[in-house]
């Protein structure tokens, strides 16, 4: 699985922020980071990436299972991004104002699915 971290390292992408949802992202791999008990819920990474060589952008976060079977984002704000998403006049637009934009990508995602995939591996 590509590490969450590594998105990081690619190189830069800026994106005006209203053509953010033009985005393609496909599934690059899912970890399980705990298996969970009764102290501690399952939780781990998901990466996703657009298929485009020449303009790779990535995003990952981490998730948690809040209850058997229902899995939620650990941090909504806490998104790992090569992207720089611009505003109308081409500035960058702030972290938290970054995450929104970012944040309705994930939900069109069948992240989900891909967790509960891994989940159902880890068992």
């Amino acid at each position: 699985m590509t590490p969450a971290w590594i998105v990081c390292a690619w190189p830069p992408l800026l994106w005006q922020a209203q053509c953010a949802p033009e985005l393609h992202f496909v599934h690059l791999g899912t970890r399980v980071l705990t298996t969970g008990d009764a102290d501690q819920p399952c939780s781990g990474q998901t990466v996703w990436g657009n298929p485009s060589p020449e303009q790779a952008a990535g995003v990952a976060w981490d998730w948690i299972e809040v209850h058997q079977g229902v899995v939620a984002m650990a941090d909504p704000l806490a998104l790992v991004t090569n992207l720089q998403l611009l505003d109308a006049h081409g500035d960058v637009l702030p972290s938290t104002q970054a995450a929104l934009h970012l944040n309705e990508i994930v939900h069109t995602l069948p992240w989900q699915n891909e967790v509960q995939r891994a989940l159902h591996r880890a068992a």
